[in-house]
Order: C-alpha cells, then sequence, then structure tokens
C-alpha cells in the first residue's frame, strides 16, 4: 500500500494500533505502578499515538482497566493451562507449570501488583476468578494423579499458596530463594514434598 503524502511510517502505525496493544500498554503500567498507572494520556505516550486512538477502543479508563485485567487472566491463567496440558503425563505436568509459573511470576511484577491492588472491585473479581481456576486446575492434577477430591483440593491449595510465596519472595527479599541449580532442586523438591503420600 502506497503512503499518501506527509504520512510518516510512524503514523501508519498508529492507525494499526489495536484494543490489544492498549491493553497490554495497561498491563506494562499496571506492573510499573499499580492501577494508578493506567492514565490515557501516558498509555497514548508510551504506544506513540494520540488519546483519539484511545476512544476509537475504549469508552473510558474503567472500559481500558477491564480489557487489561480479562487479557491478563488469558495470558497468565488459560494460555499457560493449556501450554502445560500438551504434556500427558500429570505430575510432568505439575512441575512444568510450578517451574514455569514462578520463573514468569519472578521476571515480572504484575502479580505482585495486582494483588497489592485487591481491594478494588475490579481487581478483586479477576483475582477470585483467577484463584479459583488455577486451584482447581492444580487440584485436578493432584486428582488425577490419584488423590480423593478432598485431599487434592487441599494439595491444590497448598501449591497455590506455595507459588504466591514464591512470588512475594522473589520480588520482595529476591536473595531469600536459592538461583540457578538450586532454585531447580528447590522446585523439584516443593512437588516431591506435595506428592508424599
Amino acid at each position: 500500500m502506497e503512503m499518501r503524502k506527509g504520512e510518516t511510517e510512524k503514523n501508519r502505525e498508529r492507525k494499526r494500533l489495536t484494543a490489544g496493544d492498549w491493553a497490554d500498554a495497561a498491563l506494562a503500567a499496571m506492573a510499573e505502578r499499580g492501577l494508578a498507572g493506567v492514565a490515557v494520556e501516558p498509555l497514548a505516550a508510551r504506544l506513540g499515538t494520540t488519546k483519539g486512538s484511545f476512544y476509537w477502543h475504549f469508552t473510558n479508563r474503567d472500559a481500558l482497566v477491564a480489557a487489561a485485567l480479562e487479557r491478563w487472566e488469558e495470558i497468565c491463567t488459560e494460555q499457560i493451562i493449556v501450554a502445560v496440558e500438551a504434556e500427558a503425563d500429570p505430575e510432568k505436568r505439575l512441575r512444568t507449570l510450578l517451574h514455569h509459573a514462578t520463573t514468569s511470576a519472578a521476571d515480572d511484577p504484575l502479580e505482585v501488583s495486582l494483588l497489592a491492588t485487591a481491594a478494588d472491585p475490579r481487581v478483586a473479581a479477576v483475582l477470585e476468578r483467577v484463584t479459583e481456576r488455577r486451584i482447581g486446575y492444580v487440584a485436578g492434577l493432584f486428582e488425577e494423579l490419584g488423590f480423593g477430591a478432598q485431599e487434592a483440593a487441599r494439595l491444590g491449595l497448598l501449591a497455590y499458596s506455595s507459588y504466591l510465596g514464591h512470588t512475594q519472595l522473589s520480588h520482595a527479599v529476591p536473595h531469600a530463594l536459592p538461583t540457578g541449580a538450586g532454585r531447580n532442586a528447590y522446585l523439584e523438591s516443593v512437588v516431591d514434598t506435595l506428592l508424599r503420600r
């Protein structure tokens, strides 16, 4: 497609922004500064566009926050579950999930930021759904491994609590956690402990 006179590549890029681009930018802002970081003008500057692009996709800031939270739920829960499900062995899925989830959470402060703003009703609703989904999924893995439903639910909660503790420590006191090969051995020992009957 030929550019019109006066149209720059940057202007063409602006026209291609999607609601997903805005949601991703909002998530990045939340990771850095919590919900307060989601402001239209700074996000537009970050994306190299104008507020007009924002209003093309969203009616207001609350709609953007909702879209960003839904995107986080999809990317950080549903897509991970789909990826892990490619493995047939439930024990390998459990181990892979714990390694992937703790690594991702250590690299990205978004989860900690969202937990810190759990008093906001929008965040609380998404955190509740995500927590139930994650614990339920992990509990299902324990059931596949032969644990009864009640014990599997208890272990799912324990595994998720371990993940959240690891996530918090990785941002608050990272030197308290092992690194390198020690980190992998530690995570394996967490799963081994959970699998003891």
